[in-house]
């Protein structure tokens, strides 16, 4: 289940309280804080394979797990947002500014079995109307993956379909190379 605190606040009123960023992290959707499931093992698995090779076919890009990407009103925590480099600020020292404030490029989302599917593909909507270029909703109890592109109909993948990955990323998958990640031989 998914727990929201049902005073409304405001976005820096939300960004300000000290436990958004536990696990699972917290999203500010419509003025309500509302928290993530805990991802389960199918979801992680999903997860960090998708990261590995996302980040193993790209120069220009980088894959990160669960960053809070603060945009336009809301503060989402895509399960994998992916961002151009150039787009991630550095501090003084040349580090990364800890606060992502822009759309990613590409928002993937693992639906968990606790989730709702509106909450999340209101999520991937908001990302593409603010600059996103890919949306992706990935089912394991479907094994399907529902495809977002801007001022395009979704459209769902399942087995042999190739799915759409952004272009500066050099990978080929199917929906069934993808979910075949979870059989463990």
């Amino acid at each position: 289940m998914t727990a929201s605190l049902a005073r409304v606040l405001t976005i820096e009123e939300f960004l300000e309280l000290p436990y958004i960023e536990e696990s699972p992290a917290w999203e500010y959707i419509d003025g309500v804080a509302i928290q993530k499931p805990m991802p389960k093992t199918r979801h992680l698995l999903l997860q960090m394979r998708l990261l590995t090779e996302i980040n193993r076919h790209s120069e220009t890009h980088t894959a990160l797990p669960e960053l809070r990407c603060t945009f336009a009103g809301r503060s989402v925590v895509p399960d994998i947002a992916v961002i151009p480099w150039s787009q991630i600020q550095v501090n003084e020292v040349g580090e990364p500014e800890d606060n992502f404030m822009a759309a990613p490029d590409w928002s993937i989302e693992i639906l968990s079995p606790a989730q709702k599917a509106n909450r999340v593909i209101d999520n991937l909507l908001h990302c593409l109307k603010y600059g996103c270029r890919l949306g992706w909703m990935l089912d394991p109890d479907d094994y399907s993956v529902l495809i977002f592109t801007p001022h395009q109909e979704p459209t769902v993948c399942r087995e042999g379909c190739k799915l759409p990955v952004l272009e500066e990323v050099d990978l080929e998958l199917t929906a069934q190379q993808v979910f075949g990640w979870l059989k463990i031989n």
